[in-house]
């Protein structure tokens, strides 16, 4: 039994370089809940197909670009300025718990996208994180690399 997106999202970020690689692809302009979904698809052996990458991303992208985004330029906005005044950082910490609170939101619907997609039983993760990364321009290999190992060392 495979845990939720949810809980593999968090043990998986949790890995020694994740961290550090998800904020590079995510730097880049890469969807880290998009990668994570990705990745726990692959891992579940769910065959990546392109109709299912498009539903993923068409659910993912208006939700990241109108929610989690506006949230998280809010945020490096005030990182300075709240270094410096108490009262803000209470808000910037709020504004951070309501990112992380949008990405978890995000994470909920994908996985309720794919839920029932059937597994094939042999791990599909190459494609997938290739299909939901096709788009960004000048990718960090190495950074898709340190992803790629740590989820396939669960």
């Amino acid at each position: 039994m495979h845990a939720d997106l949810w809980t593999f999202s968090l043990n998986t970020y949790a890995k020694p370089g994740v961290e550090d690689a998800c904020l590079a692809l995510q730097a880049q302009g890469a969807n880290v809940c998009l990668l994570l979904c990705a990745a726990w698809l692959g891992r579940r052996g769910v065959r990546c197909e392109a109709e299912r990458s498009r539903q993923l991303q068409a659910l993912a992208e208006p939700w990241h670009e109108q929610v989690v985004q506006p949230l998280r330029q809010l945020r490096l906005q005030w990182r300075t300025a709240a270094s410096q005044d108490v009262g803000l950082k209470v808000l910037r910490d709020q504004v951070k718990a309501l990112e992380l609170a949008a990405e978890q939101q995000l994470l909920q619907r994908l996985e309720a996208l794919g839920r029932d997609w059937p597994e094939v039983g042999a791990e599909d993760l190459d494609p997938w994180l290739e299909a939901v990364t096709a788009q960004v321009a000048g990718l960090n290999r190495d950074a898709l690399r340190q992803l790629r190992v740590a989820v396939s060392q669960a």
